[in-house]
């Protein structure tokens, strides 16, 4: 219990504030910090009523933990009241933190579920508005999920969309409005992949792990070391290095010496709508509401109801009175279970599958090696445990509902309370076990990047939330593939790997759309592109247009599918995430059917022209106010924007002590090396259990939250340039010893 108190104590000497944000996001509590324009934020976080619901199943969550997380929540409080001066962010927001709470350490758990996965269950939503007014070959084609870029681990690519004739399916007889392409946003996501023992000189296991979120300073992830005794560890003590996130009482990513673990967002469906009938006469809504009050920095406290099923919250009334409720995995008792911190003590794969089955955190593809050599893949964290009667995509329809909780501190009914009901779906609960699982694959190598990892059978009871493009894990598949001999070194390679594949097609058909062009403004991107090195490098004009061009072709080709769907929805129209697009886009400009041209052109080449001509544009205009005006390269647009969460509020002057250099940055979506300005590898990982003194780790942002500590922005030039630092700790600097009192 001690090293929890510790660990603890120093999170909260560093990291307090950006805990206390951690806290408050999920709850719906960030207006208290940042006054009247976080109501709406927090309104769509209240609505899910975590808090009350984190307390009312404290002690699931807890699980065998309880006793390390009082320890690490009064490590937390001590650390805080050691200060002699509150966090700097308090002082310019002239707020006074509060005290660390058993309940806040579940909540930054959950605020993972809010990152990783959507809490409004959007594309869901949008996709099934979209079915119910479009012909159902626009449906089927829209609703393709796949490419040529699939690299599952199971079962065989799906492949390119087979595209329908004019007799099934003209877009020219459809309705179609004038629409603007909607903006493009990062997805969070990672990378992991692994190598047993057969492809390494010694026998060694190697796994390597890079996870995908937004970028701030300080990092997300605070790095440690942390040695004791524990009964459950071989030989009796524990002595695990990785990252972990401030407010929780674990190590999320590591090595042990016996077992290394590492995780890539799963993008498995854990979120599902139920439409609730309106009210007829003599049949009521059965319905409970809740006040919930938002406080706001100088402003008045504001009340609003939240409405609840025993599904869960409703989130939208449609017009006929009907509503839909949500029902969404982080709500749910078992969501959080802390027992996922004893993976530091697991002693081989074994051990630490055990650990997964009783894991409650974000449903994540866990990749294992360990000390023997081996590897393994298996989903872990909580899941719906659907009846026969669900489906993991569309909208539950429920004839009737049992009536909701009526206490504060409710949670959306249990299945297990409800009887069941052939070919009804019902209210489902969380499992974490009994998960799909691949262990010492044949082919010696292991690797997930969010995209589909399992075949049809598993897909249709796991559903999708939006499956990543396979570009990314198909190239570190081949990189895989391509030696047969593998050190450290060489996973940080694939790791860095910021080649562009995926954009090599696109380069070369827009070569064909502007060589020998007459058009002026073709012939100047013709000259910007016609070196082309295959990299996202900073240097490279070539990649910058080419990526636009590949945007505005399919933002193009998109608009015209969607057009029917905005016309039939008009403002209840809501535009789903797809990542799949690529599989629909490519083999329409292989094949240019008439029929599937979006009506606003004549023809697929003006489509194209104009595609090239936009992208041009648009880099120009960005570059408007570049210093290197004229240059148009790749790492222009990618330089490096990365701040303290309060660097937005403060002047210009002020603002750059609070981040990091403007470093422009090779990489890109849809490779290996993902990197954006303020989005990108939150850390990488290299290492092998038992031989951790060989690993390789990186970590932008720095440890410290504190902009004049020397650790402030420590390692993150590092993860600039990607050069091999070391996974363990080096020589001490500074020794902080904790006594008991």
């Amino acid at each position: 219990l001690d090293v929890m108190r510790a660990l603890g104590y120093v999170h909260a000497q560093e990291r307090y504030f950006e805990m206390d944000l951690m806290r408050r996001a999920p709850a719906g509590e960030l207006s208290e910090l940042f006054g009247p324009k976080a109501v709406d934020l927090d309104k769509r976080n209240r609505v899910h009523r975590l808090r009350a619901r984190v307390h009312a199943n404290l002690d699931i969550a807890a699980g065998s933990q309880h006793a390390a997380l009082q320890a690490y929540t009064d490590g937390v409080n001590a650390g805080l009241a050691a200060l002699r001066v509150r966090p700097w962010p308090y002082l310019l927001l002239r707020q006074t933190p509060r005290a660390w709470t058993l309940d806040d350490s579940i909540l930054t758990g959950l605020a993972m579920y809010a990152d990783l996965q959507d809490n409004s269950n959007q594309t869901e939503l949008a996709a099934a508005r979209i079915r119910a007014v479009v012909p159902p070959a626009l449906a089927a084609l829209l609703g393709h999920q796949g490419s040529s870029w699939d690299a599952p681990l199971f079962g065989p690519p799906q492949g390119d969309a087979s595209l329908p004739d004019a007799a099934t399916l003209d877009l020219r007889r459809l309705p179609h409005p004038a629409t603007a392409p909607h903006a493009e946003t990062p997805t969070p996501g990672s990378n992991n992949f692994a190598v047993d023992g057969s492809l390494t000189a010694d026998g060694r296991a190697i796994v390597a792990d890079d996870m995908h979120l937004g970028l701030r300073a300080p990092n997300i992830w605070f790095r440690a070391r942390l040695r004791y005794a524990d009964s459950n560890a071989p030989n009796g003590k524990v002595d695990v290095t990785g990252f972990t996130l401030p407010g929780l009482p674990a190590v999320v990513v590591g090595s042990n010496g016996h077992v290394a673990w590492a995780f890539t967002n799963s993008y498995i469906d854990t979120a599902d709508f139920a439409r609730i009938p309106a009210p007829t006469p003599g049949h009521r809504q059965a319905l409970t509401t809740n006040v919930e009050t938002i406080r706001v920095a100088g402003a008045a406290p504001m009340r609003f109801e939240v409405r609840e099923a025993a599904w869960g919250p409703v989130l939208h009334t449609n017009a006929d009175g009907s509503v839909l409720a949500l029902r969404w995995a982080a709500q749910l008792p078992g969501a959080i279970r802390l027992d996922f911190a004893q993976m530091s003590t697991a002693g081989d794969l074994q051990a630490a599958f055990a650990v997964a089955d009783r894991s409650g955190i974000p449903a994540q593809n866990l990749l294992l090696a360990d000390r023997s050599g081996r590897i393994a893949w298996r989903l872990i964290g909580a899941r719906p445990e659907r009846n026969a009667g669900c489906s993991p995509s569309g909208i539950a329809e429920l004839a009737t509902s049992a009536p909701a909780p009526n206490t504060a501190t409710s949670a959306p009914a249990d299945t297990a309370a409800t009887p069941s009901m052939p070919g009804i779906c019902l209210p489902w609960s969380l499992r974490s076990d009994a998960a799909p699982a691949l262990i010492d694959p044949p082919s010696h190598r292991l690797w997930t990047a969010n995209s589909r990892i399992v075949d049809a059978q598993q897909l249709a009871t796991l559903g999708s939330a939006g499956y990543d493009l396979g570009a990314r894990a198909q190239q570190i598949r081949d990189d895989l593939f391509a030696k047969q001999r593998f050190n450290e070194r060489d996973l940080l390679a694939i790791q860095l790997d910021d080649r562009a594949v995926l954009l090599t097609r696109w380069w070369h058909l827009l070569r064909r759309v502007v060589d020998h062009s007459k058009d002026p403004a073709l012939q100047q991107i013709a000259l910007l592109t016609h070196d082309w090195d295959g990299h996202a490098s900073t240097q490279s004009a070539s990649y910058r247009i080419v990526r636009e061009f590949r945007t505005k072709t399919i933002d193009a080709v998109e608009a015209g599918l969607l057009a029917p769907a905005h016309a039939a929805l008009g403002e209840d129209f809501l535009t789903p995430r797809r990542a799949q697009l690529e599989g629909i886009v490519w083999p329409l400009l292989q094949q240019r059917p008439a029929n599937l041209l979006p009506p606003a052109f004549a023809s697929w080449d003006q489509l194209l022209s104009d595609a090239a001509r936009n992208a041009q544009s648009d880099v120009i205009a960005e570059d408007a106010q570049s210093e290197h005006r004229g240059q148009h390269t790749w790492g222009q647009r990618n330089t490096a924007a990365i701040c303290h969460p309060i660097a937005r509020a403060l002047p210009a002057l002020a603002k750059r002590w609070l981040c990091m250099p403007p470093d422009q940055l090779p990489g890109d979506r849809d490779m290996p090396r993902v990197q954006g300005p303020a989005f990108g590898a939150s850390e990488r990982m290299v290492v092998s259990p038992g031989h951790e003194q060989d690993g390789i780790v990186h970590m932008p942002g720095g440890q410290s939250g504190h902009p004049l500590s020397p650790f402030w922005g420590a390692g993150h030039d590092d993860w600039v340039h990607g050069r091999p630092t070391p996974f363990l700790p080096t020589a001490a600097r500074y020794t902080l010893q904790l006594r008991p009192q």
